[in-house]
């Protein structure tokens, strides 16, 4: 892999997974929220899946909400983590895999799950090649990452702080994916119908070190290979939590949290789907079926 790829470290990413695993249940109500939204979509599908693949599982979340259920049979999970991996192992079959460095012969599920795993992934193009090579055309995948608006209430008072103690700023909070070109990654991957959409869950706090305690307790703090990696002053975030209070503070006093969840839909390419139609190929104008005026570039109104 290009070093100009290589954002995070994987092998940290890892080991906070492991250290989180034992205590994630308490922690873990952001990736309840979003396997139950993730899950109701995947309900409203018109097809079954009868092998689907659930790629960096946690401790179980989505096993646990598809257990039974008609749309899906048989799932088959794997995550990063050894530990998160053992975890879940009494939910659905598992198995520790690299998403980097997927496993799976070509086309063995019909279906890809994944619940808040893919940001932590440095090629993310290549990640989702290869789950598209895992899945059999007419295949769907249904994809949860954190958008680029997570914790930018942190992000913003630990930078100001930084700034304003040290006179520069080193990366606190893992960057996340940006919606806007999320779009293009499915269709550089090579998944066909591809839909990106958003919601955001704010979350509030007594405080901002409870906040950070329940990003350790989630295994979500920052890998970024560029941290800084010798220990922060207590005055930095001492300073910082003033700074979040002074700005992101609701009525009640307590302090605003934002999570962007970012949804991922595709299908790996099949001749019975539906094609757009070639420019100018259509047989029927817009403004004929809007009973309104057609205006040339060119052209005034009236004119």
């Amino acid at each position: 892999m290009p070093d100009s790829m290589l954002v995070f470290d994987r092998a940290l990413v890892r080991r906070r997974r492991d250290r989180a695993a034992a205590g994630f249940g308490a922690a873990d109500f952001i990736f309840k929220e979003s396997a139950d939204r993730l899950a109701d979509r995947l309900f409203d599908m018109a097809r079954e899946f009868p092998l689907a693949l659930d790629l960096g599982c946690h401790t179980g979340l989505m096993a646990s909400l598809l257990r039974g259920h008609p749309k899906t049979g048989r799932l088959v999970q794997c995550d990063l983590s050894p530990a998160m991996a053992q975890a879940a192992r009494g939910v659905a079959p598992t198995l520790c895999a690299d998403e980097e460095w997927l496993p799976f012969a070509e086309g063995a599920f019909d279906l890809a799950l994944s619940n808040l795993s893919l940001q932590w992934v440095n090629d993310l193009p290549g990640a989702l090649t290869q789950v598209r090579r895992a899945v059999k055309p007419d295949g769907l995948l249904l994809a949860t990452v954190f958008g680029g608006e997570t914790l930018q209430e942190l992000r913003i008072a630990l930078m100001e702080a930084e700034s304003e103690l040290t006179g520069g700023v080193t990366p606190r909070v893992s960057p996340f994916i940006d919606m806007r070109e999320a779009g293009g990654l499915l269709t550089r991957a090579g998944f066909a119908l591809p839909v990106v959409d958003t919601e955001t869950i704010t979350v509030t706090y007594g405080d901002m070190f409870k906040l950070m305690a329940d990003l350790r307790a989630m295994g979500e703090t920052n890998a970024v290979l560029e941290r800084r990696k010798f220990p922060t002053g207590r005055a930095l975030f001492l300073r910082a939590a003033e700074i979040y209070r002074d700005r992101f503070s609701d009525a009640r006093g307590r302090l605003v949290a934002t999570f962007q969840i970012v949804t991922l839909t595709a299908w790996v390419p099949h001749a019975s789907q539906q094609k757009p139609l070639r420019p100018g190929s259509a047989k029927t104008r817009l403004a004929d079926a809007l009973a309104t005026q057609e205006i040339g570039l060119n052209e005034k109104p009236g004119a």
